[in-house]
C-alpha cells in the first residue's frame, strides 16, 4: 500500500506544474519538524542579532523619535529575557487563548450536529461548481470576526466539502488559504479596517491636522476585491489543485473517516443525496437556534449602542471590550446555539454532555499547542531584538528616496510588504510602525494616504498563508497532519503557494485598473 508521503509518485510526469508542486512539497517536507524549525530560527535570530548589535545598528522610530537599537539575544540581558519571560511569552501569545476559547464553543456546535445541518441545507443544495467559491467568499465575510475567522472557517470548510462528497482535506485547506490570503478583503467593514484607519488618521495629522480617515475609507475596493479573490481562489483550486493525487477519489473513504472523527460528525448524515433533507426535529432545532442567534446578535449590538458603558474610550467601538474580546462572544454564541439545537434534536440530551464535547474539541489542538510554545518564544525574541523595527524603518526610508510615478511607488509598497509580512505577521503591528513614515511621505508627494493603505493591505494579505510564523499556518498544518501523517511545511506550501501567487497577480492587476480608471476607494475617497 502506498504511504502518505508518496503522493508525488502519482503525478503525471508530463505536467510541469504538478511536478513543480511536488518538488516544492518534497523540498519543504525535508525541513525539520516545525518545532525544531523554530528552534533553529531562534538560534539564527540570536546570531543575526549579535552581529547587528556588534555593528551598532539602530534606527529612529518616526512615531516618537526614540532610538531603537538592535539588542543581542545571546547577551546576558537576552538570556535573562528568555528565561524570565518564557511562560509569559506563551501565555500571552495572541492565537493561543483565542483558539482555545473559540473552540470551546465551536466544539459544542459541531458535536450537536448544528453545523452539519446548516451545511446540508446550504452547501448540500448548491451546485458542486459553486462549492469552492462559496467557502472562499464565506471566508471573506468571516473576516469580520478578525483572527477568529480561521477557527470557524477551517472546520466549516472541511465539513462543507465532506457534505458535498469531496475531500474534507481539500476543504479545510481552501478555507485556511482563503481566510489568510484575502484577510484584508471583505464585503463587510472589519475590526482591521477600523484599526488601520485610526493609525492612518493619526499619522496623517503630522501633515494635516484636519485630515480624516474612516473605517469605510477603502470599502468600495475591499468589497469588490472579496468577490474577485473568491473567484480567483475557486478557479485555481477547482482547475488545478483539486486534481492533485492527494485529493483523488481513492482516498475519499479514508479522509471521510478522519473527518468524521476529527469534527465529531455522523457520517450517515453527510453522504447521499437523500440526507440533504432534514428531519422535523432538525428543522425545528434550526428554527429555534436561528431565533436564539438573532437575540444574541441583537444583545451584542445593544452593548455597542451610543452611550453604552461597554463602549471604549471616547465612545470607540473598535476599542470596546466587546470587539477586543470578540472571541469570548463568538464562543458563547456557538456554544449556546449548539446546546439549544442539541437539546431539541437530543444529540446533546443533557447539560452533562456539554463539557465532554468541549474537551473533545480541545483534544484535537494538542499538537498545535506544543508548536505554539516555540513559535511564541521566537516572535517574542524577534520583537525584543528590535530587528523588526530596523527592517520596517529602513524599508520606508528606501521608499522615500525613490523617484518614480505614484502607481509604481504603490506597486513597490505591495512587493515590499509581501516580503516583510513573512516576518512580521501582525498587520496592525506592522502598520503602526510604517504608518508614521509612509502616510506623511505619500501626502508630501501628493498621493492619497488611502491609496498607500490599500497597497499595504494587498501586501499584508497575500503572503499570510505562506509563512510558518503565522500561528494559524501551524494550526492548519495540525489539522492536515490528521489526514496525512507525513505532511509538513512543504505540504502546506505546495498548496498555498499557487493560490498566493495567483491572488497577488490578480489583486494587483485589479488595483492597477481601479487606480487608472479613478474609481473611488470608498465614500468620498478618490483613489488619486
Amino acid at each position: 500500500m502506498k504511504s502518505d508521503t508518496d503522493d508525488h509518485t502519482d503525478v503525471n510526469p508530463d505536467n510541469r506544474l504538478y511536478r513543480a508542486l511536488s518538488a516544492i512539497e518534497r523540498a519543504g517536507n525535508r525541513l525539520p519538524h516545525p518545532f525544531w524549525l523554530f528552534v533553529i530560527l531562534c538560534v539564527l535570530l540570536g546570531i543575526t542579532s549579535a552581529i547587528l548589535a556588534g555593528l551598532g545598528v539602530s534606527v529612529t522610530l518616526p512615531a516618537n523619535g526614540e532610538t531603537a537599537a538592535v539588542k543581542n539575544l545571546f547577551s546576558l540581558d537576552g538570556a535573562l529575557f528568555a528565561i524570565e519571560n518564557a511562560l509569559t511569552n506563551y501565555a500571552t501569545f495572541p492565537p493561543l487563548a483565542m483558539i482555545v476559547v473559540v473552540l470551546l464553543g465551536v466544539s459544542i456546535a459541531e458535536r450537536s450536529g448544528l453545523l452539519t445541518a446548516l451545511l446540508r441545507i446550504t452547501v448540500g443544495k448548491l451546485p458542486k461548481a459553486w462549492l469552492t467559491f462559496s467557502i472562499a467568499f464565506a471566508s471573506m465575510i468571516a473576516h469580520v470576526m478578525s483572527d477568529s475567522a480561521y477557527l470557524v472557517m477551517i472546520p466549516l470548510g472541511a465539513l462543507a466539502f465532506r457534505t458535498a462528497g469531496r475531500s474534507p482535506l481539500l476543504g479545510l485547506m481552501v478555507a485556511y488559504a482563503a481566510t489568510a490570503v484575502g484577510f484584508n478583503a471583505s464585503p463587510l467593514v472589519t475590526p482591521s479596517d477600523a484599526i488601520r484607519a485610526s493609525l492612518s488618521m493619526a499619522a496623517s495629522h503630522i501633515v494635516d491636522e484636519s485630515y480624516v480617515v474612516t473605517p469605510f475609507a477603502t470599502y468600495f475596493f475591499t468589497a469588490a476585491s472579496s468577490v474577485i479573490l473568491a473567484i480567483t481562489i475557486a478557479v485555481v483550486v477547482d482547475k488545478v489543485l483539486s486534481r492533485r493525487p492527494e485529493f483523488s477519489p481513492d482516498r475519499l473513504s479514508t479522509d471521510f473517516n478522519v473527518s468524521d472523527k476529527l469534527f465529531n460528525t455522523d457520517s450517515t448524515k453527510l453522504s447521499g443525496s437523500s440526507t440533504v433533507e432534514l428531519s422535523a426535529e432538525e428543522r425545528r432545532g434550526l428554527i429555534v437556534s436561528g431565533v436564539v442567534f438573532v437575540i444574541a446578535v441583537a444583545g451584542i449590538a445593544l452593548m455597542l449602542m451610543p452611550d453604552s458603558p461597554f463602549r471604549g474610550e471616547n465612545g470607540s467601538i473598535v476599542q470596546s471590550p466587546v470587539l477586543k474580546n470578540i472571541a469570548i462572544f463568538i464562543s458563547v454564541v456557538f456554544g449556546l446555539l449548539g446546546i439549544v439545537y442539541g437539546r431539541i434534536t437530543r444529540s446533546i440530551p443533557t447539560l452533562g454532555e456539554v463539557p465532554p464535547a468541549m474537551a473533545e474539541g480541545i483534544r484535537t489542538l494538542a499538537p498545535v499547542l506544543v508548536l505554539f510554545f516555540v513559535v511564541s518564544q521566537f516572535l517574542a525574541y524577534f520583537e525584543w531584538t528590535n530587528i523588526g523595527s530596523v527592517l520596517s524603518v529602513n524599508g520606508a526610508a528606501l521608499f522615500k528616496h525613490l523617484n518614480a510615478p505614484h502607481l509604481v511607488l504603490l506597486l513597490i509598497i505591495v512587493a515590499a510588504i509581501c516580503v516583510l509580512n513573512m516576518l512580521i505577521t501582525s498587520g496592525s503591528a506592522m502598520w503602526s510602525i510604517l504608518a508614521p513614515v509612509a502616510v506623511p511621505l505619500v501626502m508630501y508627494i501628493g498621493m492619497r494616504p488611502e491609496s498607500a493603505m490599500v497597497a499595504f493591505m494587498i501586501g499584508d494579505s497575500v503572503t499570510n498563508c505562506l509563512t510558518p510564523l503565522n500561528g494559524y499556518f501551524v494550526l492548519a498544518l495540525g489539522y492536515v497532519q490528521h489526514f496525512r501523517k507525513g505532511a509538513g511545511v512543504g505540504t502546506m506550501l505546495s498548496f498555498t503557494l499557487p493560490i498566493a501567487v495567483s491572488v497577488l497577480v490578480v489583486w494587483t492587476i485589479f488595483f492597477v485598473i481601479w487606480y487608472l480608471i479613478g474609481i473611488p476607494l470608498g465614500p468620498g475617497v478618490p483613489v488619486r
